[in-house]
């Protein structure tokens, strides 16, 4: 089948998906908020600096997918730091492996030296505009700054106004050494047998314009142009960076970005429409102004870190700072990085789906030969081009010589990755998501462990030794796998029910050994119970994000209880996204207050004061997948029905295009512990099942008042009439609430994110 090429899509399946959402098409639900004020709603959101930031973990952060810039001091200097990073600035020695010979590269950084001594800050990174502002004071006078990367050019554009005092201030470039950041003394990872240190950057001046050319062994490279114009009293530092491999052809590039620029207050426009197109995307409005807070963080977080052509983001997304990961993780933190952006109604950044069909080839040769022909895997760590590197075989049963085995075989990866395309596809209904991207990735991915299955004494269909991320310990019958295994043939059946091999996946589904449970719930295969600390919830992806087993089925409450606090209640190695996993599970069995907690733990004794997060060094994942726990609480769609505020802890909630599976779009109002009305837009015309807690006679009507077809399926269910580009208002009969959308009432004061 023939690849999607990056103008199909981006002109297709899913920007145009995004797209549909703003235009007005006189349907309440299907527009932005009314009469909201978008720049004072997002300012209550907005970080603060009242003293300076000494690390990536509590300064503030600019990006654009694939630029990135994170801005603090420079350790043990009178200076501050503005780091220059890449997501597509990588090695190409596959030969060293992905940590290595493919890691991502650091490129440098600038520092911004005052002709004073630096002594107070008043900084704000504004997020309605995406712009950090303010003042560096030092002891000859004062230096005001606007900051931005900017969203749809490659420019790091930092405009300063010095006072009289501080006109000498300066720049300065410094260049990193282009190795993998595992090298780096606080992780001193030791490198490969022969792997060597790039060339130094060179250093050059074109008219001005100053570069720095950082050549490759393998061939190509990266050049980082800059220039400063003054205009006045002012002067703006204007940055590109550009890659090129094998050839070198990046420094022409860089320097046209640099030398076709605009004064900032021309630039900011164009920068400042896209952000303001993207937040009105989708609102949501919670009492807790801390968490609330948080979440638009992370809308923001995510636009600065990712976009739909961009790499895959790494661990640490743009911002890359000393790792011991400097890749893209595929065992836990890409699928958790990307489910915000269903929720939220931005597809346009779903770069997993573009990622897996532009290099799907890649995905296929990384398999052991022996199944190459009919197969596709993904290794646990690759670069931006899925490619690992690390000899043949993917991180699976077989790494080249049949009967040998990975020391970690970790087969489950792509089908999990594969789980986040069919989110996509669900919350679109794009056929072309479906057709030419999910089903024949997911059939390769399912081929694979076919090679594997074999029947035991019992009849059953069982696994060899495989590994459950990240336990530490192979075991046979992996719950890990034998979930994945479940949903993709489940999947492949109901979307591709003639398929050639439909009667072997129903014979897998029929006879596929039940999941190993001993007395404390789930244990991570058979013969390996869950007997140890363990962040990762890799053993319990039937119950989420798969939903295979669920709360609503009355015969496995006990057993979802039962394995959830077992395993939360080993602390020693729980991280942030154990709590995250926990909110959601919470979420599941409609536990709105336990699930808060579990966020309000994850905020306390994890999140950063810039809402990022650390694991032995940077990490973004964890608080991306708090802002899907939100989510969580607030909605959700599995199983073709949607249930509007399932777990909720807070009396006041608003929300206005909140995307569903079905491809619907959502909005709903809850006062005082009540919920109002809602609204749901049907983009695909699927069916429309809703769960709600509205109590009284129902009036369902279009919004122009006339009564739609409606039923009661279930208690508190309704299934409504809706085709394709209709919409529906649901309330109490009684009632003719105000429809509008906006800020709820805080239920107090909270402290500003940052270092206030």
């Amino acid at each position: 089948m023939a690849d999607l090429n990056r103008r199909t899509i981006l002109s297709g399946a899913l920007a145009g998906i995004a797209g549909s959402t703003l235009v007005n098409s006189g349907v309440a639900g299907a527009t932005p908020p009314g009469g909201l004020d978008w720049a004072r709603f997002l300012s209550g959101s907005d970080l603060i600096w009242r003293r300076v930031p000494q690390t990536w973990y509590d300064g503030p952060f600019l990006g654009n997918g694939f630029l990135g810039s994170g801005i603090y001091q420079e350790p043990g200097r009178n200076a501050i730091r503005f780091n220059v990073q890449h997501t597509q600035v990588q090695d190409h020695r596959p030969e060293f492996g992905s940590l290595f010979g493919l890691a991502r590269l650091p490129i440098g950084y600038f520092t911004l030296e005052p002709a004073g001594t630096i002594t107070a800050i008043d900084w704000r990174l504004d997020l309605w505009n995406a712009e950090l502002r303010g003042t560096l004071t030092t002891s000859k006078g004062s230096l005001s700054l606007r900051a931005i990367v900017h969203s749809v050019r490659s420019l790091l554009v930092v405009e300063v106004t010095p006072s009289e005092g501080e006109r000498d201030f300066k720049w300065v470039f410094h260049p990193a050494k282009a190795v993998s950041p595992r090298t780096d003394p606080v992780f001193n990872k030791p490198p490969p047998a022969g792997y060597t240190e790039n060339p130094p950057a060179q250093l050059h001046t074109s008219g001005d314009t100053q570069l720095s050319v950082q050549p490759l062994h393998s061939g190509g490279e990266h050049v980082t142009a800059w220039r400063e114009t003054t205009r006045g009293s002012v002067r703006t530092l204007y940055t590109a960076v550009a890659w090129s491999h094998p050839q070198r052809a990046a420094g022409a590039k860089a320097m046209r970005a640099v030398r076709s620029v605009a004064p900032l207050w021309t630039l900011a426009q164009e920068h400042q429409a896209w952000w303001h197109t993207y937040y009105q995307r989708s609102f949501l409005s919670i009492s807790d102004t801390r968490l609330q807070s948080f979440y638009w963080i992370q809308l923001y977080k995510i636009a600065s870190a990712a976009r739909q052509d961009a790499p895959v983001m790494a661990t640490c997304g743009p911002w890359l700072e000393p790792t011991p990961w400097p890749a893209t993780w595929w065992n836990l933190n890409v699928q958790l990085e990307y489910w915000m952006i269903h929720g939220s109604n931005h597809m346009e950044l779903d770069a997993v789906t573009y990622a897996l069909d532009k290099f799907r080839q890649n995905l296929q040769d990384q398999v052991a030969e022996p199944y190459r022909a009919d197969s596709y895997g993904i290794p646990r760590t690759t670069d931006m081009a899925l490619m690992n590197g690390a000899g043949t075989g993917t991180s699976g049963f077989a790494v080249g010589i049949p009967g040998k085995t990975s020391p970690t075989p970790e087969v489950g990866n792509l089908t999990w990755a594969l789980h986040n395309v069919w989110l996509s596809y669900r919350h679109t209904m794009d056929q072309r998501i479906l057709k030419n991207v999910l089903l024949p990735l997911l059939r390769g991915a399912i081929n694979y462990y076919l090679h594997f299955l074999a029947p035991g004494a019992d009849g059953k269909l069982h696994l060899p030794f495989t590994f459950s991320p990240e336990y530490g310990e192979n075991a046979p019958d992996c719950n890990y796998d034998l979930s994945l295994i479940r949903w993709g043939c489940s999947t492949l059946l109901a979307e591709t029910p003639g398929d050639p091999l439909a009667a072997k996946w129903r014979d897998v589904l029929a006879n596929l050994v039940p999941y190993p449970v001993d007395a404390n719930g789930y244990m991570i295969g058979a013969g390996v119970p869950f007997a140890k600390s363990h962040r990762h919830y890799s053993h319990l992806l039937q119950i989420y994000p798969l939903y295979e087993i669920t709360w609503e089925q009355p015969q496995y409450r006990a057993l979802i209880e039962k394995s959830l606090e077992h395993w939360i209640s080993f602390e020693g190695a729980l991280q942030g996204y154990s709590f995250t996993g926990a909110a959601s599970i919470s979420a599941q069995m409609l536990r709105g207050d336990k699930a808060a907690f579990y966020l309000g733990e994850l905020l306390r004794r994890f999140v950063q004061p810039n809402t990022m997060y650390k694991e032995s060094g940077p990490v973004i994942e964890t608080p991306l997948s708090a802002a899907q726990s939100l989510h969580d609480m607030l909605c959700q769609s599995w199983g073709g029905v949607i249930r509007v505020f399932p777990a909720v802890a807070w009396p006041d909630i608003s929300l206005q295009n909140f995307r569903t599976q079905g491809a619907f779009l959502l909005s709903a109002s809850r006062e005082q512990n009540q919920t109002r009305w809602l609204k749901i837009r049907s983009e695909a015309g699927a069916p429309c099942v809703v769960r709600h807690d509205i109590t009284g006679d129902l009036a369902v009507r279009d919004p122009h008042g006339r009564d739609l077809p409606w039923r009661e399926t279930a208690p508190g269910t309704i299934e409504i009439g809706l085709r394709r580009g209709e919409e529906a208002v649901v309330h109490r009969r009684s009632e003719r609430p105000d429809f509008e959308v906006g800020p709820v009432s805080p239920s107090g004061p909270s402290a500003p994110w940052g270092l206030p």
